[in-house]
């Protein structure tokens, strides 16, 4: 990398689980990027981030703010405050990158996206499984037409989280600041839905708390067809014994047949098509053995992000993806809640 490329100056704020997926990404990155704060209310926690990357540590949010001279803000605390801190954010003319779900309501989503329109910021939603290897193989052969008309899409996210999980933090599976498990652990998967077959045109969704100690659900099934005539389903659970057993996409077309799977959509389980094409040589160069759940997206992630900010690429998810998939999960809640059938867009 030259020389001459801007360092994007990064604060960060929410240090739990998730954190050091970003914070080890941006250190891998760190001729592209420099963090200068960290901030959690908890403050052994902001130290520990701290400690890692050398970044002047926060306990206060608007404080960071005011005092830390930063391009991005990119916040990884419980999904219900992600709106109203991008929006402060925004205000302050930061850029704005948020974990996903970008909000847990519709209302809450588009003010943010509002507030770095008006601002003329942009806002980056975290939807690291698009860079996965194997999904962007995935990708590709749908762009290059290779399913010819694309009849089925799934995903199955059968993971395991023990009560001890909800217990560690309050805002874990409750409704104000969570949501279960299609809204937290399933969103990247639903995502893929929608970026690989396009937009939903309606939803029919069965969901329960079976097993865990939570105000939101454990387990759920929805139906799903697409607006391009499609049937397409996700089956997301938290119960599964003793722990992660999958996390896959199948995709079936009239001339091609596609699961990616493993743990965390990490594998290419099968792949076949009518036609060849030389991404069929690098198949087994797209499986890796991932670390946990979350895999290796973040980094290509953030690259794309500060490749964005200086100019230099197209977002890979700004906003308005990020609100796309949140509509679509909004859509299986109102259907499970009211034993209903929903047509998209959501009024």
């Amino acid at each position: 990398m030259g020389k001459h490329k801007k360092k994007i100056k990064v604060a960060f704020v929410g240090c739990g689980r998730i954190s050091r997926n970003h914070l080890e990404s941006m250190l891998a990155l760190k001729k592209e990027c420099e963090v200068v704060a960290v901030c959690d209310v908890d403050r052994e926690r902001a130290k520990m981030a701290g400690g890692k990357t050398g970044a002047e540590v926060f306990t206060d949010y608007d404080r960071m703010l005011a005092e830390s001279d930063c391009d991005l803000v990119s916040i990884a605390t419980p999904s219900g405050l992600h709106p109203d801190m991008g929006v402060r954010a925004a205000e302050r003319g930061r850029h704005v990158l948020t974990e996903k779900p970008m909000a847990i309501d519709l209302d809450s989503a588009d003010r943010l996206i509002e507030a770095c329109d008006d601002n003329g910021v942009m806002l980056f939603v975290v939807k690291q499984n698009r860079l996965n290897a194997t999904m962007r193989l995935l990708k590709s052969a749908v762009d290059k037409k290779r399913f010819g008309k694309i009849y089925c899409a799934h995903v199955n996210v059968f993971w395991q989280r023990p009560q001890s999980y909800y217990d560690m933090a309050p805002w874990r599976g409750t409704w104000a600041l969570d949501g279960g498990a299609l809204m937290n652990q399933a969103s990247h998967y639903i995502d893929s839905l929608y970026w690989l077959v396009g937009d939903v045109a309606e939803v029919v969704a069965i969901a329960g708390t079976l097993a865990r100690k939570t105000e939101a659900e454990d387990t759920a099934s929805v139906a799903l067809k697409f607006a391009n005539g499609a049937i397409g389903s996700v089956n997301a659970t938290m119960l599964t014994y003793p722990k992660n057993f999958e996390g896959s996409v199948v995709l079936l077309g009239e001339k091609g047949t596609v699961k990616i799977g493993g743990m965390a959509i990490n594998r290419v389980e099968h792949w076949e098509f009518a036609d060849y094409d030389d991404d069929d040589k690098f198949i087994e160069q797209c499986n890796y053995a991932p670390p946990n759940v979350y895999g290796f997206g973040h980094q290509p992630y953030y690259e794309n992000v500060f490749a964005a900010i200086r100019g230099e690429a197209q977002p890979e998810t700004a906003g308005r993806d990020g609100r796309k998939s949140l509509e679509i999960i909004l859509a299986a809640y109102k259907s499970a809640k009211d034993g209903v059938k929903v047509a998209l867009p959501l009024d």
